[in-house]
C-alpha cells in the first residue's frame, strides 16, 4: 500500500482526478481524517473537506504509472 497527499481545490480537478484514477484496476481511497471514501466515486470525493489535504491510499505495490498521472495533484 502506498499512501500519497493530494489537493483538490476546484471542482474540475476532482473530476479529472476521477477519470484518472478509473482508468487503473488498483483499489484506491481517499482519507480525510475519520472519513475514508473510494477516490473513484465523484460524490464520495464531493462528501470530504477539500479545503485542506487528502491522504489518497493505493492498495497495491506497483502503482508508479498512476502516481505519474496524478502528479499535478499532489500536495
Amino acid at each position: 500500500m502506498k499512501s500519497v497527499n493530494i489537493k483538490l481545490s476546484l471542482a474540475e480537478n476532482v473530476k479529472s482526478f476521477v477519470n484518472i484514477v478509473n482508468r487503473y484496476p488498483y483499489d484506491v481511497d481517499l482519507r480525510a481524517g475519520r472519513h475514508v471514501v473510494d477516490a473513484k466515486s465523484i460524490l464520495g470525493i464531493f462528501s470530504l473537506d477539500l479545503s485542506k489535504p487528502i491522504t489518497m491510499e493505493i492498495y497495491s505495490d506497483s502503482c508508479e504509472d498512476l502516481l505519474s498521472d496524478i502528479t499535478p495533484f499532489v500536495a
